[in-house]
């Protein structure tokens, strides 16, 4: 039997799997990484992706939430309490459903590129 290839980083990440084998699940509550993956024991402990995963989430969120205000104003001039119903709670649902994805694939990259702390070499 030949060796195993390592699961694509961009597409375990987004799956939130192990990004070694790619079967066992990365998270243990909505962002804590595994300590170890249950399907092939792979150390996930030195994961530390910092605030990386928050940084993409709000660049991507406010994009997408502000064009979305900006285009409801234009089109339909509503009054400013309705824009503050519709699109605060909408910035909050974007960003609570990008940041476990991209949470996975930065920790996905990170192993796959084997990036360190710079103490560690």
């Amino acid at each position: 039997m030949g060796a195993t290839r390592a699961p694509n980083p961009i597409l375990a990440g987004l799956a939130c799997r192990c990004p070694n084998c790619g079967r066992g699940p990365l998270f243990e509550g909505f962002l804590k990484v595994r300590a170890r993956c249950e399907a092939c024991g792979f150390d996930l402990a030195r994961a530390d992706t910092g605030d990386g995963p928050a940084v993409f989430v709000i660049l991507v969120a406010g994009v997408v939430v502000v064009f979305a205000a900006l285009f409801v104003e234009i089109a339909y001039r509503p009054p400013i309490w309705l824009h503050l119903v519709i699109w605060l709670p909408a910035a909050v649902l974007v960003c609570l459903a990008l940041l476990r994805p991209f949470k996975g694939v930065l920790v996905a990259l990170q192993f796959h590129n084997k990036a360190s702390q710079a103490g560690d070499w």
